[in-house]
């Protein structure tokens, strides 16, 4: 049998004391909007998917993509200027 071995430096290359930045962190504050809208969306289509359609679903998947659009207009409007949304 061959064993097989990582190098210590690859596996470990995020260890516990490797915090992120003050700057990553605000970065991922910032696109925590537009990520909840996916989810929210994706949770949307999801729902959709094992039953027939109908005036109210459409709406509702319609709301969802608009949420998620909106959130990336306003993430994209602030990415230039340096603040959070």
């Amino acid at each position: 049998m061959e064993h097989i071995v990582t190098l210590e430096t690859v596996v470990t290359a995020f260890a516990p004391w490797m915090e992120p930045t003050d700057a990553e962190l605000a970065a991922i504050e910032a696109e925590a909007p537009l990520i909840a809208a996916e989810v929210e969306e994706l949770d949307t289509v999801i729902a959709l998917m094992d039953r027939p359609v109908n005036e109210l679903d459409t709406r509702r998947a319609r709301r969802a993509h608009a949420r998620v659009l909106a959130a990336r207009a306003a993430l994209a409007n602030t990415a230039g200027t340096g603040e959070a949304a």
